[in-house]
């Protein structure tokens, strides 16, 4: 194969990685009742006139499985941190005592944990229209190529493993929220 069909196949399958991870973060942030640093990430909190990550304002730890603790590096951020978090509608209240912020994280109900499952698939499907999108473009790409002169049997090798790396990355994103939705699921 020449050197511009194997660039078109790593540059399809990259990006496909890229939603892969990308989709894996998101899914992160759908909580199971467990909790975690990163169910504030993408949080941001005015530092200062600034939008600045939580994360980079405090320390974030998570004490046991039902508590985070924010413990900011200045005293005056405990008002704007709390005020963050109850913006972003995260379905916890924080609990300032002056000294840091306590979120306890309750146990999802079984309404909850089937819209936490519903947030999931829609997450899965854009990450496969993402995938399909990616798909396109490389198949569009392989088309100009063969326009260029690139042999045909070679565009239609490009067509099958790039078909090939769809149908894997898709595969992959099926078993994620499958797993996802397991988890959330269980009590």
């Amino acid at each position: 194969m020449s050197e511009e069909i194997n660039k078109c196949l790593q540059t399809a399958k990259d990006g496909m990685n890229n939603v892969l991870n990308f989709f894996d973060k998101e899914l992160q942030k759908i909580r199971a009742g467990k909790a975690s640093p990163q169910m504030l990430e993408g949080l941001k909190v005015d530092y200062y006139g600034n939008p600045t990550p939580v994360e980079q304002v405090g320390n974030i730890s998570t004490p046991d499985a039902r508590q985070i603790v924010i413990q900011p590096w200045e005293r005056n951020m405990l008002p704007l941190i709390e005020k963050a978090i109850l913006a972003a509608n995260l379905g916890f209240t924080p609990q300032n005592n002056g000294e840091f912020i306590r979120i306890v994280v309750p146990t999802p109900t079984e309404e909850r944990r089937k819209e936490l499952v519903k947030k999931a698939k829609q997450e899965a499907e854009q990450a496969k229209v993402s995938i399909r999108n990616l798909r396109r473009v490389a198949n569009e790409a392989g088309k100009k190529l063969k326009d260029a002169g690139t042999p045909e049997d070679e565009v239609k090798k490009l067509e099958t493993d790039i078909q090939k790396a769809t149908d894997d990355f898709i595969g992959k994103i099926d078993k994620m929220v499958e797993a996802k939705e397991k988890e959330v699921m269980t009590i």
